[in-house]
């Protein structure tokens, strides 16, 4: 049996290589119908060409009649000015960071040391709110961090030559940003300068003649919150004596919410140069609650009143001095603090020009700012508030005063116009 298999398959062996070729040589007798030539040439040397069927026509003759191609082929007008309208026709390019890159730890410098933010003339932004709110009132960007391409092309085309654009990691933009939700974009601005810079028309239409005078505000929360409030009232200006708080600090920036792109402000003066900052004849008013403690002693005197003045411990020894200070050559007790008149706040006093004088709750409103009151006849502005109750928040305080002050200008402004009306 076995030799009879053994048999089979020797006689078998010839037939497979014949059944493989035929099966092959038809494969490509079939690729070859399917290839549909132009041209049969045979052994004896005869060209026979093909005809094409019926509605069909030579490629080359095809593709000289079709009128795309044509389109395609003609050469495409250029204009001879073209304008981008895209952010990558404008050619733009950017720099992804590496480890190590000097660029990322100029940050973090920027963003903890105010005297190098004073030497090299730089700030920090960070958001895509607050960017294009810098951008629009014309400060000068110098470098963009960000982490998606997105964030940049929301920003104007035109703004962005000739600017460093950095591709950094999130992670990196989250450990530099003190934010608890980061953005994903920071920008490194040359610092603005009030005079160059472009504020919103609307925020110009509405300006009041009323400034605000910061006086020794430490606390960067607060003076965000009160720079808010003196954008929303319409303040024609801010002015920061030394010993404020740095108006570009991130958490300040942060506070303002664009406030620093709609107001001018001008920051780091000295007392003597206040007066240069002033239109004429304005007044200056001081916003302190504590004055002078004799004057605050005896308007508490009437135990059953509601309200009265809250004053701080702080001013026990401008009493102190009142008290003890006396001039050796005639024994007569000399005024240490100048004598300013104590007004309500809600009192009139938009009269003229104005401008208001916030101090910082841990050192309250300087002698300078007295004196400046004093010699421009303005007075002292009194929030009454329930005894026992401590002194408000500088930024409540600047609110009040200043949306008050906008109230009075308001309700004057309304009766000049009746007067017109009736004549």
């Amino acid at each position: 049996m076995a030799a009879l298999v053994k048999g089979v398959g020797c006689a078998m062996r010839p037939l497979l290589p014949v059944v493989q070729t035929c099966n092959v040589n038809a494969r490509r007798w079939v690729r070859a119908l399917r290839r549909s030539p132009v041209k049969v040439v045979f052994p004896s040397g005869q060209v026979v060409e093909r005809e094409p069927g019926p509605g069909k026509q030579p490629r080359k003759a095809a593709d000289e009649a079709s009128p795309q191609k044509q389109q395609q082929k003609q050469p495409l007008q250029v204009p001879s000015n073209p304008t981008p309208s895209t952010w990558e026709e404008s050619g733009l390019r950017y720099d992804k960071a590496f480890p190590g890159d000097k660029r990322l730890s100029s940050v973090m410098t920027i963003v903890k040391s105010r005297p190098f933010r004073e030497k090299k003339g730089k700030i920090l932004l960070e958001g895509r709110r607050l960017i294009a709110d810098a951008l629009k009132a014309g400060a000068v960007p110098k470098t963009f961090f960000f982490s998606r391409l997105e964030y940049i092309k929301e920003l104007p085309m035109d703004k962005l030559k000739g600017v460093s654009l950095v591709k950094v990691k999130f992670e990196d933009i989250k450990d530099w940003s003190d934010l608890v939700t980061p953005q994903g974009i920071m920008g490194i601005f040359a610092k603005p300068d009030h005079i160059k810079m472009t504020y919103p028309e609307i925020q110009l239409h509405h300006s009041l003649p009323l400034l605000l005078i910061c006086d020794n505000l430490r606390d960067p929360g607060n003076l965000g919150t009160i720079l808010r409030s003196a954008a929303g009232a319409g303040c024609s200006k801010v002015l920061l004596t030394k010993g404020c708080v740095d108006v570009w600090e991130p958490k300040v920036l942060r506070a303002g919410m664009g406030a620093h792109f709609q107001v001018p402000i001008i920051n780091n003066l000295e007392w003597e140069a206040i007066p240069n900052y002033l239109p004429t004849d304005t007044r200056v008013y001081v916003a302190d609650n504590c004055g002078l403690y004799a004057r605050a002693q005896m308007s508490m005197s009437n135990k059953g009143s509601n309200h009265s003045w809250v004053c701080d411990r702080r001013f026990l020894k401008f009493h102190k001095y009142e008290e003890e200070e006396e001039d050796l050559e005639t024994g007569a007790k000399r005024d240490w603090l100048p004598d300013l008149e104590v007004q309500s706040y809600d009192l009139d006093w938009t009269e003229a020009p104005a401008a208001v004088v916030i101090g910082g709750e841990t050192h309250g409103v300087s002698l300078e700012s007295l004196e400046l009151a004093e010699s421009t006849g303005g007075k002292r502005l009194l929030i009454p508030v329930v005894p026992g109750v401590d002194s408000l928040n500088s930024a409540m305080a600047a609110s009040i005063l200043l949306f008050e002050g906008k109230r009075q200008l308001r309700v004057r402004e309304e009766h000049l116009s009746r007067g017109r009306s009736y004549h």
